[in-house]
């Protein structure tokens, strides 16, 4: 029996998050498990008039590549790839793996030589996202492997997915067009301002956010969504920060991450699990020790970890910064093949100020929006 969940999500990722038109490119990606989702996201393509192209992985096809490729097969891009990235119209992407701890015992120095090759398309990729040449949407189809991770059952899991992305099942677009609005006024407020500081357990951080521009994430690239985030101003980050989850990037997981910044860049870095990972993945380049994004997660429907980047930079309650490449539409000219998000919760005792006014305690604004 099919899941009427799967066809809502689909037709909020086609008709909401990336408002398909005809003869729009669609490239739909993702793994060989979320097939019911990819099929559905097809159908609704095809019935916008758009015109889809699908790029399916299959499970063990990556531990594969990074087993047996040798450098130069590392750093070499697939000429598809580069087309879909300067030409495409809309990308819709479907995460779903069957083991999402496939290159745990990868040589990270492997990874990084990938992604240093990779870094050109991610910057046109950001590029013509900022400038609205490509509309893309980024979700998730639950799976055993992501519902293990979350500690759940595959049932549990599904109803933990769908509710974070269809909050009100019977008017999906109308709950993100509300939050969508909410967003905008804490945006407006924040508009103009210069610095913000952040004290929280083992956290204390200034950084300034003086000419930069926040962005409303509100359903249209990541689905589920809830946050507002910027760029920081790139020599600015002042102060020590400790993440309160675990690190994850690549299936890769990095526990007890504490930074400490000096005019912008992570000066020191420690780790209680995979320390020697995190230090690698610092020196990816030259931009992979400064802040590509500072971001306020606002989804109060998503209140669990569960070790998936999609969902938990979204909790409720919590700040994430990224270090590597920022989204230029924020301002942010920090340039990186590597954007890793890392997640610290204030709900059990943190306070945000912007330039030295307290916005946000324990979780929460305290300022009428």
């Amino acid at each position: 029996m099919k899941d009427p969940r799967v066809q809502k999500l689909a037709e909020v990722l086609v008709h909401y998050s990336t408002a398909v038109q005809p003869g729009d490119k669609v490239v739909i990606q993702g793994e060989a498990l979320a097939a019911p989702l990819i099929r559905e996201v097809y159908a609704q393509v095809l019935q916008a008039g758009g015109h889809p192209l699908t790029h399916i992985a299959l499970p063990g096809l990556q531990e594969l590549f990074y087993q047996y490729a040798s450098d130069e097969q590392l750093q070499f891009i697939q000429p598809p790839l580069k087309v879909i990235a300067e030409t495409f119209d809309v990308s819709i992407s479907i995460r779903g793996t069957s083991n999402t701890k496939a290159l745990t015992n990868v040589d990270p120095s492997r990874i990084v030589l990938e992604q240093q090759a990779h870094r050109e398309l991610m910057e046109t990729f950001l590029r013509r996202a900022a400038s609205g040449e490509l509309r893309w949407t980024l979700t998730l189809f639950p799976t055993d492997a992501h519902a293990q991770d979350a500690e759940m059952s595959l049932s549990e899991y599904e109803d933990f997915v769908f509710g974070a992305c269809l909050p009100d099942p019977t008017d999906p677009v109308g709950w993100w067009q509300r939050l969508s609005a909410y967003q905008a006024k804490v945006i407006d407020y924040l508009q103009g301002k210069e610095r913000v500081h952040i004290i929280g357990p083992d956290t204390d951080l200034t950084l300034s956010i003086a000419g930069r521009t926040f962005i409303n994430s509100d359903g249209r690239h990541n689905m589920p969504s809830g946050e507002i985030f910027t760029g920081p101003v790139e020599d600015s980050a002042e102060g020590y920060v400790h993440f309160s989850f675990p690190a994850v990037i690549r299936g890769r997981e990095v526990e007890d991450v504490r930074l400490w910044f000096e005019k912008g860049k992570v000066v020191r870095a420690t780790a209680g699990k995979g320390e020697a990972f995190l230090l690698q993945m610092l020196d990816t380049d030259e931009g992979s020790r400064y802040l590509g994004e500072f971001a306020i997660g606002t989804n109060t429907g998503i209140t669990r970890f569960t070790r998936n980047i999609l969902f938990d930079e979204k909790i409720g309650g919590t700040f994430h910064l990224a270090v590597g490449a920022g989204y230029p539409e924020t301002g942010s000219r920090n340039q990186s093949s590597i954007h890793w998000d890392m997640i610290c919760d204030l709900r059990q005792g943190g306070e945000i100020y912007v330039d030295d006014v307290l916005i946000y305690k324990d979780g929460q604004f305290v300022l009428e929006f």
